[in-house]
């Protein structure tokens, strides 16, 4: 078995094995440490692959062949059940978060509006937002609305679900969440993975963007990507 194959296979069986014995809660706390050892081991095997095909490499971190297709059934902001088909055509990334969160998720989503910024009107129009709740308890389909319509009406989608809708969801794509103590108010913070799936038209796995990829860099690839499934 080549190389760059058996290292990426190695390090996802390592990330799905831990998968298996804990929830997504207890997970939460090595959420950093999985998606940057899942982006460490993929942009190593993607590199050498590169290499030898001569290929441009990406800017983000190339993930095709490694995450399974993207695929979901959960609640869409009118209320009413949505899954992956409805987004069939479109270069769509999936972020996961929730409406309460008071830094990460709105940094992430304004970093994406520079995106789309960066694309321009005609190449945006490609392009949908997908932001996941993992504390479907507050998110409701209307709390997700008002959310994602601060940031763009047009290209952004908020989707909630039951907890077992999501816990599946954030186990297939290795995302990790978990609810934190709450306060004398009763309010609570949910610490979360922070990364962004980017699916091509097709529904397959193809870039992993983290909080350290630019807004630049981001556009770069999805303009790559449009371009090359247009």
């Amino acid at each position: 078995m080549p190389l760059r194959i058996h290292t990426a296979r190695r390090a996802l069986s390592r990330a799905a094995a831990s998968s298996r014995l804990a929830t997504p809660f207890a997970r939460a706390r090595g959420a950093a440490r999985c998606v940057a050892a899942l982006a460490c081991a993929v942009l190593v095997s993607t590199n050498l692959a590169a290499c030898s095909r001569d290929e441009a490499p990406w800017q983000l971190t190339n993930v095709t062949g490694h995450l399974p297709d993207l695929a979901f059934s959960l609640t869409g902001e009118d209320g009413k059940p949505i899954d992956a088909s409805a987004f069939k055509g479109q270069t769509t990334l999936v972020y996961f978060g929730y409406t309460h969160c008071p830094d990460v998720c709105p940094e992430t989503m304004a970093r994406l509006m520079q995106v789309l910024a960066g694309l321009g009107t005609e190449e945006a129009k490609h392009v949908r937002i997908l932001f996941v709740s993992v504390d479907p308890a507050r998110d409701t389909p209307a709390a997700m609305h008002a959310y994602v319509d601060a940031f763009d009406a047009e290209h952004a989608r908020g989707l909630t679900g039951t907890d077992r809708q999501v816990e599946s969801l954030a186990k297939r794509y290795r995302v990790a969440y978990q609810m934190e103590k709450r306060d004398p108010s009763g309010n609570y913070e949910v610490t979360h993975s922070s990364a962004v799936y980017v699916f091509d038209r097709d529904g397959r796995a193809r870039l992993l963007a983290t909080s350290s990829d630019s807004a630049d860099a981001i556009a770069h690839d999805l303009r790559r990507l449009i371009d090359a499934t247009s």
